[in-house]
């Protein structure tokens, strides 16, 4: 893999179910991301998207096809390397924020920590909230926060590994244009500053963010769009 190369993935195809009722989500997909690149993934319902996404997450493997992730060959690695590769080099960023109720902003954003020897949480974590603009808020429970600011602290827990590439999964689908507008500023901040940020969605005025758009259907990569 070339040295500047984040994410590699050849000819990845995965396949759902036996006999009549295999589906193939993905088939003979390749594709490439570089280090420090923003990149946007759309496609309609069912396009394979999502499956896409899991795979790029190490949340799940390929059934056939190579998936390299800075330098590593992750699609042959365990549930347990996998899991080990997802904490310590990805962060995630989920259409339903993922926060829990009962913690404070810092408390969720420090949970990432928690399965590491890392000492000082509290101080990374309110770096991270620093980075979101969220200085102001570090105490307040989710309920306490607009849906934008509750993504953006979504956003800080997923920055607190220091990870090579943030994986934002609809990060506008439950926001309005306001909220929307002020994450995704945020995103394209942190690209800016050399994040490699991958973008999963639907939405044509979420697209425009990143610097390069590829269209999924019928689990293939269709086109591809630089900005």
């Amino acid at each position: 893999m070339e040295t500047d190369d984040l994410i590699r993935l050849e000819s990845i195809t995965k396949i759902y179910g036996t006999g009549d009722a295999m589906v193939a989500a993905l088939r003979d997909f390749s594709l490439t991301v570089a280090s420090g690149e923003s990149l946007a993934v759309m496609g309609p319902s069912g396009s394979g998207k999502s499956t896409l996404m899991n795979i790029l997450g190490c949340l799940d493997t390929p059934s056939s096809g190579r998936y390299w992730f800075a330098g590593q060959d992750v699609s042959r690695l365990n549930e347990t390397e996998l899991a080990h590769v997802r904490n310590r080099r990805i962060g995630f960023v989920f259409q339903q924020f993922q926060l829990l109720s009962k913690l404070s902003a810092w408390r969720n954003v420090e949970l990432p920590l928690l399965y590491r020897s890392v000492g000082d949480r509290r101080r990374l974590a309110l770096q991270a909230l620093e980075q979101v603009g969220l200085s102001d808020r570090i105490n307040h429970r989710p309920g306490q926060l607009s849906g934008g600011q509750q993504q953006r602290v979504a956003i800080a827990r997923a920055l607190v590994t220091d990870p090579g590439l943030i994986l934002a999964d609809e990060p506008t689908g439950n926001l309005d244009t306001a909220s929307s507008r002020d994450v995704l500023a945020v995103l394209r901040e942190l690209n800016e500053q050399g994040r490699t940020i991958i973008i999963i969605t639907h939405d044509p005025e979420v697209a425009p963010v990143a610097k390069r758009t590829v269209h999924v259907r019928d689990g293939q990569l269709v086109d591809q769009v630089a900005a």
